[in-house]
């Protein structure tokens, strides 16, 4: 079961993302109770995780980007990355060691397949209150268990269940939807949103999960550090 400790970057600082409310996020040291800073590269050196995921905020947002940061973090760090692309070129600029994210909130089905067709590759299927956020029609129109069944043909890594408005809250798993998830993919699914505890992670590997996306849980210290060194 992998523990990916999450780092959503902002103006080059770490921030605590709560709800997918990117206008109220702050920077994550106002909240955490394991770490004084919000200097990414402090808080790695700090927490030492093995694992990381990196939501370049500025990119997803189209104002700027956090490149220099996720070419350090990647030099400690195995690395996967949410650059908010959306066609092939935007991942042109991301070092290659790092591991790329295509969420559906910004690419769409044919870029995902593009991509995973030249290199290794993770989608995110991004929903908020069990909606589908995607600009494609192709899945903006379908629900979130249609798209897993669309991702089913295009070679990936994995697949992340990224539930957008759990974010943040340690609001628990809805494991009646996520067997269901488990049930209609054939990719390995990561979970992004909600986790709580430890009892959450057990639960999310009993379900036939690979791997949950943490943040709000370990800066909280519901989550011990040890899960993510």
């Amino acid at each position: 079961m992998q523990c990916i400790f999450v780092l959503d970057i902002l103006n080059g600082a770490v921030v605590h993302a709560l709800r997918g409310e990117r206008s109220r996020y702050k920077p994550v040291a106002e909240f955490s109770q394991v770490i004084e800073s919000s200097e990414p590269q402090l808080i790695m050196d700090e927490l030492r995780p093995v694992q990381v995921y990196v939501a370049d905020l500025d990119m997803i947002m189209g104002r700027g980007n956090n490149m220099a940061l996720i070419q350090e973090i990647s030099k400690r760090a195995r690395t996967i990355a949410d650059t908010g692309a959306f066609r092939s070129s935007d991942l042109d600029v991301l070092p290659p060691s790092v591991l790329p994210v295509l969420g559906t909130e910004t690419a769409s089905i044919s870029l995902i397949e593009e991509v995973s067709g030249q290199r290794r590759t993770i989608a995110s299927l991004d929903m908020s209150k069990r909606r589908v956020l995607s600009r494609d029609k192709a899945m903006a129109d379908r629900s979130p268990l249609e798209v897993l069944e669309e991702l089913n043909h295009i070679p990936l890594e994995g697949v992340i269940i990224m539930e957008l408005d759990r974010i943040g809250t340690c609001a628990g798993l809805d494991e009646e939807f996520l067997e269901k998830a488990r049930a209609r993919s054939r990719h390995p699914l990561i979970l992004g949103g909600g986790v709580k505890d430890e009892k959450d992670l057990e639960s999310l590997e009993n379900i036939g999960f690979s791997g949950a996306l943490v943040a709000t849980a370990v800066h909280n210290g519901m989550i011990p550090l040890k899960r993510i060194q």
